[in-house]
């Protein structure tokens, strides 16, 4: 029985160092009780430090069931890279477990590639018109867009009312590169044109440098499908 994704779920502040915490505790297979303690230290109520434990773990002790197998191993890669691995991910575990951080994330992606910047009332605005509950929607991205400001995956500007586009991280291993794709194709829930990976708007905080076709058409999880002499795409591979 697949666990339902909530709508939103994704929609408390969460730590850069809570996040780097949960993966140690995964990749040890120890308790997650340190970082409950991390987190009560910052946040204040129960039942808010209940809400951004679980986010927690969806990313790394208890994932979404039908996410297990790829949480398990994105923790691996983890095992194998050590710390400069967390923001990738944290990001590829949140957008393929919660689609309103996807949704939030493509949409500032697509946004910061205009002029790389853009304003968070916009933003805003844009969830809203596909999320409905205006206010509701508006803390949640709030609070999404405060979690990738701890990630570095993107900073404001000096007046805090504009989101700015910061270096891309360079992406060079194969095994992150594939399972960074797959958390998108995850995400977007359908094929995805091979030559549109190096640009997709939900990825926006990373440059994939390795030569995708061929990673895709290696890894044991994507599927390389061909339409035509020169249309590739990539699939998971459960899916086929």
């Amino acid at each position: 029985m697949t666990t339902k994704v909530p709508l939103i779920g994704f929609d408390r502040y969460v730590d850069i160092d809570w996040c780097r915490s949960a993966l140690d505790a995964a990749a040890t297979q120890n308790s997650i009780e340190v970082v409950r303690d991390q987190v009560a230290k910052m946040l204040p109520g129960i039942e808010s430090q209940r809400k951004t434990l679980d986010v927690l773990k969806r990313m790394s002790t208890k994932p979404f069931e039908h996410l297990t197998d790829f949480i398990s191993r994105g923790i691996a890669i983890y095992k194998r890279r050590g710390q400069c691995v967390v923001l990738p991910l944290v990001w590829g575990a949140s957008i393929a477990s919660y689609p309103f951080f996807g949704k939030t994330s493509e949409t500032a992606g697509r946004l910061l590639a205009l002029q790389g910047d853009c304003s968070i009332k916009e933003l805003q605005r844009r969830m809203s018109e596909q999320y409905g509950d205006r206010s509701g929607v508006e803390r949640a991205v709030a609070r999404v867009l405060q979690s990738q400001e701890s990630w570095q995956a993107l900073t404001r500007d000096e007046t805090a009312k504009r989101l700015l586009k910061l270096e891309a991280v360079v992406i060079d291993d194969d095994e992150l590169t594939a399972w960074l794709i797959e958390a998108a194709v995850r995400y977007i829930g359908k094929p995805v044109s091979v030559p549109s990976l190096q640009s997709l708007p939900v990825l926006f905080p990373f440059t994939l440098t390795q030569p995708l076709a061929y990673l895709v058409s290696n890894s044991p999880n994507l599927d390389l499908r061909s339409e035509g002499p020169s249309n590739q795409f990539v699939a998971l591979r459960t899916t086929l």
